[in-house]
């Protein structure tokens, strides 16, 4: 991956200028790099077995900067392909943001201050994400169903409401500024699902949650939407927790399925 990295940046006629950043999983390798033209970049490699690249995640920053125009994101140069020694490669060359994202963790464990002008953007970009027409899915009614019921002890919702959404829109995806980062993951979700997935990982700072809450009252007071996407979000975590991924979340998104979908 370092190996390829280094070619990357050299046939995009970058310079790598800070350390190298591991992503999930070790799945794709980041740094920031300097172009010629477009001044302070950040060049991501992602890698897969060949044959095994493709799909989702493998595409989804490229067809997002086609789709989604007019949201806060980082511009997108240049993407290049290529395949080595058993391996696909593919690398992204995006605008580098200075600007830190409001949390290290997607777990929020300490109050943010989300200010007015924040959440107006936040709002604005989501209604952006929620308008655009795709083919391409988040979360599936199948998995829904049983995911919903094994995780929450709550039967399965069946959603009727679906629009397209960031799809892992958390404090680590988001910038100060209101910049969102990592689109990989975008389409077709119940209806409200990114704010859902923000307040679930918010819960640990409850005036931060509080604050999310009453700013997307529409979804979350006023309509049964944002409950029923808090619910599968609920329900996400809690199987990523089974899996080991932020265990000090569990006490607290039991309490939530219990406010979004009382026994």
């Amino acid at each position: 991956m370092a190996a390829a990295h280094t070619s990357a940046a050299a046939t995009l006629g970058a310079t790598a200028t800070g350390r190298p950043v591991w992503g999930w999983y070790g799945r794709t390798l980041g740094r920031p790099v300097h172009h010629p033209v477009h001044g302070a970049c950040w060049l991501r490699l992602l890698s897969a077995s060949s044959g095994d690249e493709g799909g989702k995640l493998w595409e989804g920053n490229e067809l997002a900067a086609r789709l989604i125009p007019g949201v806060h994101r980082p511009p997108l140069y240049a993407v290049r392909d290529w395949v080595r020694d058993g391996f696909a490669y593919r690398a992204e060359l995006s605008g580098f943001v200075a600007d830190p994202v409001l949390s290290p963790s997607p777990v929020v464990s300490g109050e943010l201050d989300l200010t007015d002008a924040w959440l107006k953007s936040i709002r604005g970009d989501l209604n952006t994400i929620a308008g655009t027409a795709t083919d391409r899915v988040a979360v599936r009614q199948q998995w829904i169903d049983r995911a919903v019921p094994m995780y929450t002890g709550r039967p399965a919702p069946q959603i009727t409401d679906w629009e397209c959404a960031h799809g892992d829109f958390h404090a680590a995806n988001i910038t100060r500024s209101g910049i969102i980062l990592d689109w990989e993951g975008f389409g077709l979700a119940p209806r409200g699902w990114d704010v859902a997935v923000f307040l679930a990982y918010t819960q640990l700072a409850p005036r931060t949650a509080d604050r999310v809450r009453v700013e997307f009252a529409d979804l979350f007071e006023s309509d049964t939407a944002g409950r029923v996407a808090l619910l599968v979000a609920c329900a996400d975590l809690l199987q990523s927790a089974s899996r080991g991924d932020h265990p000090e979340l569990v006490p607290a998104l039991r309490s939530l399925v219990e406010w979004c979908a009382p026994a």
